[in-house]
């Protein structure tokens, strides 16, 4: 597993990778999935090696996906929960990350409510002078880079399985409906999609996606596109991503009710039809079932990848951590 093509420190966002990491990611990515697949899982890649996975908010999948990664590369795991630890008694999250890296800790997997905490982690670590790399497991409205790079292996595999790469998508429909406004997620999405050369379709009510999204098109001039009804985006779409409806960050009344968002932007088996005939569908999890998806939908094999994506999130983060831990010096 080759990463000639790697010198990233810190995982932090996807706003400045290259194809060469993506496609590094994907590969390595490939390679620990074949690993997953033998009888015995684990390989000593970071043996020796202390991950701390510290998530300052709730993760079932993202949390337990890091942990079960850093061990099949025969990692040592730290966790920490915030509602038990000296945070409670006014500890600072810098003096948090510092007591970790007393305990010999080489990469720091960091999730919070905030946006910025990890690249603030990140700066400290490197203000301190040592070699610990973070990655960034989701901060506020900012970015998700794992969910993305996975989101991108798991559709990446599906067309080329032996091969996965970042040109495989060059061209492709990707129509992204849900909640976009509060969706680390969709950011970080867009920002791979659009350098594959993805044609990418928001979708949203008003309230969800507003006009500020139409800044990222800069970037990808001719690839981002902007739509307030769910059929534009739809219509010949190669996959479609759905985002679950954030109300834990709604501070406003956004929606008149989950009944009329379903009834307008939920995905279903009749929206679909305006698709390409061999759609897929994806979502982040976790999912509100009857709300951005129909439950049925979801737990179809055919249309559905979302227990795929959950498959991929384990080697894909395998790939992340050993890229990491593998560019110390």
């Amino acid at each position: 597993m080759a990463n000639a093509t790697w010198n990233r420190h810190h995982v932090l966002s996807l706003a400045d990778f290259t194809q060469a990491e993506y496609d590094t990611v994907l590969q390595t990515a490939a390679s620990f999935r074949e690993v997953l697949s033998r009888r015995t899982k684990k390989v000593p890649t970071l043996q020796g090696q202390v991950v701390a996975n510290l998530f300052f908010e709730p993760s079932t999948r993202t949390r337990s996906s890091f942990e079960l990664a850093a061990k099949r590369l025969s990692a040592d795991t730290l966790n920490f929960a915030a509602s038990t630890s000296s945070l409670t008694k006014g500890e600072t999250i810098l003096d948090t990350a510092k007591t970790y890296l007393a305990m010999g800790t080489d990469m720091m997997v960091i999730r919070h409510r905030e946006a910025g905490v990890p690249q603030a982690i990140a700066d400290e670590m490197d203000r301190l002078g040592v070699r610990v790399g973070v990655l960034n497991a989701g901060d506020g409205q900012h970015e998700h880079p794992s969910q993305a790079l996975l989101d991108l292996f798991t559709i990446c595999t599906l067309i080329d399985s032996d091969r996965p790469r970042l040109e495989l998508l060059k061209d492709k429909k990707i129509a992204i409906v849900g909640d976009i406004l509060h969706s680390r997620v969709a950011r970080s999405n867009i920002w791979s999609l659009t350098a594959s050369g993805a044609e990418v379709h928001l979708a949203a009510p008003p309230t969800l996606l507003p006009q500020l999204f139409a800044d990222f098109t800069t970037n990808a001039p001719g690839k981002l596109f902007l739509h307030w009804q769910v059929e534009p985006a739809l219509e010949n779409a190669d996959f479609v991503m759905t985002l679950r409806l954030q109300k834990e960050r709604m501070t406003q009344y956004l929606l008149p009710s989950l009944r009329e968002y379903h009834q307008r932007f939920g995905i279903t088996r009749d929206r679909l039809r305006i698709c390409q005939p061999d759609v897929k569908v994806l979502h982040p999890g976790p999912v509100n079932r009857g709300v951005e998806i129909s439950s049925d939908l979801m737990d179809d094999p055919q249309f559905s990848l979302i227990q795929a994506q959950v498959t991929s999130g384990v080697a894909v983060r395998m790939a992340l951590l050993y890229l990491m831990g593998s560019s110390k010096a």
